[in-house]
């Protein structure tokens, strides 16, 4: 294992990611607080949550995820590539359009859309109509 307690797949996945979008260790501030919640004694006595802040865009991420602070640095880092992702692609991010088609896809149609979906299930329905007293007749 590498630095932060996972593969070392992953570990290089997120270098070349943080590399791709230009975000170097140097330019990362990162702390240790005290995490909250569930994990018991570990979570209340040791510094398990991960604050981190990209100095050039001024991104700032806290990840309290797992009780391993190794892990939650890798989870911090991740959090953090995608903001700034989000920051410089804007339109182009995947997760705005992951959003952007969930929005797509709940928004009201339009009465001359649902006129048509009604029509299409209209001559399908004397499709399967057709069928069904075809099959009556051959019995």
């Amino acid at each position: 294992m590498g630095i932060f307690a996972v593969s070392f797949l992953k570990e290089k996945l997120l270098k070349e990611k943080m590399e791709a979008l230009n975000i170097r260790e140097e330019d990362i501030r990162e702390s240790f607080v005290r995490s909250g919640g569930r994990g018991g004694q570990n979570v209340n006595k040791t510094s398990t949550c991960v604050y981190l802040k990209h100095v050039p865009t001024g991104i700032e991420v806290k990840c309290s995820k797992e009780r391993s602070q190794a892990l939650n640095r890798y989870h911090a880092r991740v959090i953090l590539t995608k903001k700034v992702e989000q920051l410089i692609k804007g339109r182009e991010s995947e997760d705005i359009q992951r959003i952007e088609k969930i929005r797509r896809q709940k928004r009201k149609r339009s009465k001359r859309a649902k006129e048509k979906m009604l029509d299409d299930k209209k001559i399908v329905s004397e499709k399967k109509k057709l069928r069904s007293s075809r099959f009556d007749e051959e019995l």
